[in-house]
């Protein structure tokens, strides 16, 4: 899949932090999709969705994005793969337990929509999974987020209809929390120059992040790097 920086792609080496930065969180959600009907609203690349359906009783992977779809189709023939509009979901009334949306809201101009249409389709008592950059942390001046936000605001966008039953916050492990490089930490070094510059020191970093490099906590949700909110349907 070609790589635009608006989406993650797995086993491309200088993309590796941020695909075990993603990677984590689906590590962690998949006991609450075990045996359940779940929606993947915004399934980029895929990848996540595939280890989701490992779990789940079904699975929908739906993106707005035409080349998305079909290269989910191609890459996860397991995986059924749907294109519509985020905010006009293409399914009736509560059809799913489990609604999962990872590093998508903050690409969406209309995020109450998203959120309403997310609730429309959980059945009662069924669960709906939001992770998104917290905004208090992350580099200004992505063009792929329209609105980033801080942990108030994502509470705020499920407490009117769902009820919160969790929100933690995803960080550096100490190893990535003391690297410093030539341009700082490892974010930093990253985004200063372009992957085919970087020197010998930042390359090894990059290549050896895996998933136990990251750690989540609900405390000083202010200083996580991306925020994860489980809510429930009343």
């Amino acid at each position: 899949m070609v790589i635009t920086g608006e989406r993650t792609v797995p086993g491309i080496w200088h993309e590796n932090y941020w695909f075990r930065r993603h990677e984590v969180v689906y590590l962690r959600i998949a006991d609450l999709v075990t045996g359940m009907d779940v929606l993947e609203a915004g399934c980029g690349e895929g990848y996540g969705a595939q280890r989701l359906a490992n779990h789940a009783k079904s699975l929908h992977a739906l993106d707005y994005d035409d080349y998305a779809t079909r290269h989910v189709h191609a890459a996860y023939p397991s995986v059924l793969g749907v294109r519509a509009n985020l905010v006009q979901l293409p399914y009736a009334d509560e059809s799913f337990d489990v609604v999962v949306s990872l590093q998508t809201i903050e690409h969406l101009w209309n995020q109450e929509a998203f959120v309403a249409e997310c609730l429309r389709v959980l059945r009662p008592g069924g669960t709906i999974v939001i992770s998104t950059p917290n905004t208090l942390t992350f580099p200004p001046g992505n063009i792929y987020h329209p609105k980033e936000l801080t942990p108030d605001e994502l509470r705020s966008l499920l407490s009117p209809s769902a009820i919160i039953t969790s929100c933690v916050g995803l960080s550096h492990g100490p190893v990535l929390t003391t690297w410093e490089g030539a341009n700082g930490s490892i974010i930093d070094a990253q985004i200063a120059r372009p992957y085919d510059e970087w020197d010998v020191e930042l390359i090894e970093a990059v290549t050896t992040v895996t998933v136990d490099d990251f750690a989540f906590s609900t405390d000083e949700l202010n200083e996580s790097l991306d925020l994860i909110v489980v809510a429930q349907k009343p």
